[in-house]
């Protein structure tokens, strides 16, 4: 993973071809962490406006990998999230939203994005901090500094791979100040699977709308694991496609591009321009797994 340092934090090249904005916050420090990090916020269609209009926040991991090709892990791959948001918004098939996109700091990310020190890597264990950099540091500035409705029920967090095992446990970690979670391909091999013992720990299931999928053509037991994860969140309470929204995404790979085509699915599903809960039908507790259609990519 390149430096954080081998990028400046940007403005997207085509951003006056958006109805909404950018806005970037380079070098943020934490007490809680030795690294500084660049963040990259994107503002929805009338944002400011009128004071008296909160959003919805969504905060996203890998940061510059979202919006900007010229900042992307592979140069020209980014997820086109906010273009891929801002249609949707536009023609009202998700409620206008607030994304954050925290970079990650390049060598430092696998350390930030586990829970614990894996000892085939050699790396990691510092979630728990990068996790109250979110929560107590990151997210009262952006509350304070933007229109946000900072309610938990209308904020979320999200990631993929790493970032999508970050999400999934802190998004449950700090389930009131969560509302909703997205996890694409999340690594759950991590430390020989220890995300199955932490999720096993929670006392009760929390009101949270997870959305949790993996590419049929990723490496090793992914999907097999999954599963797992999927059956463990199900045995707490969950329901598919009421609150849980799990896919198992036919040809999907572990790449930057895959992961944005899965962005509008995602947001109609955990942000609904009805507000209501999204794509619910009666579905039996251990059905086959849905693949991802064409139409949910969009």
């Amino acid at each position: 993973m390149p430096s954080q340092a081998a990028f400046a934090p940007s403005i997207p090249r085509d951003a006056e071809s958006y109805a909404g904005r950018f806005q970037i916050h380079p070098n943020v420090a934490s007490r809680h962490l030795a690294h500084k990090r660049h963040v990259i916020i994107y503002l929805p269609p009338g944002h400011g406006e009128d004071a008296s209009v909160r959003y919805p926040v969504l905060y996203m991991h890998d940061g510059q990998n979202l919006f900007d090709g010229d900042t992307a892990y592979i140069r020209g791959h980014d997820w086109k999230m906010a273009r891929t948001a801002e249609r949707l918004i536009l023609e009202k098939k998700i409620e206008p939203l607030i994304i954050v996109g925290i970079w990650n700091t390049g060598a430092h990310r696998m350390d930030e994005y586990t829970p614990t020190r894996d000892a085939n890597v050699k790396q990691g264990g510092l979630l728990p901090l990068y996790g109250r950099f979110i929560v107590e540091e990151l997210k009262p500035f952006v509350d304070a500094a933007y229109c946000t409705n900072p309610a938990r029920e209308r904020t979320g967090i999200g990631g993929s791979s790493l970032g999508g095992l970050a999400a999934l446990l802190l998004g449950l970690h700090y389930s009131e100040r969560f509302g909703r979670i997205a996890a694409l391909s999340p690594s759950l091999w991590w430390d020989h699977g220890v995300a199955f013992q932490l999720v096993r720990r929670l006392k009760r299931k929390p009101d949270i709308r997870i959305w949790l999928d993996m590419g049929t053509r990723e490496m090793g037991a992914g999907v097999a694991h999954l599963r797992r994860m999927r059956d463990i969140l199900l045995d707490y309470g969950w329901k598919l496609n009421a609150d849980l929204f799990y896919r198992e995404v036919r040809g999907g790979k572990h790449t930057e591009v895959d992961w944005g085509k899965r962005v509008g699915a995602i947001l109609r599903r955990l942000y609904p321009a009805s507000g209501g809960k999204g794509g619910r039908r009666k579905a039996s507790k251990r059905p086959q797994a849905p693949a991802q259609t064409g139409a949910e990519r969009s």
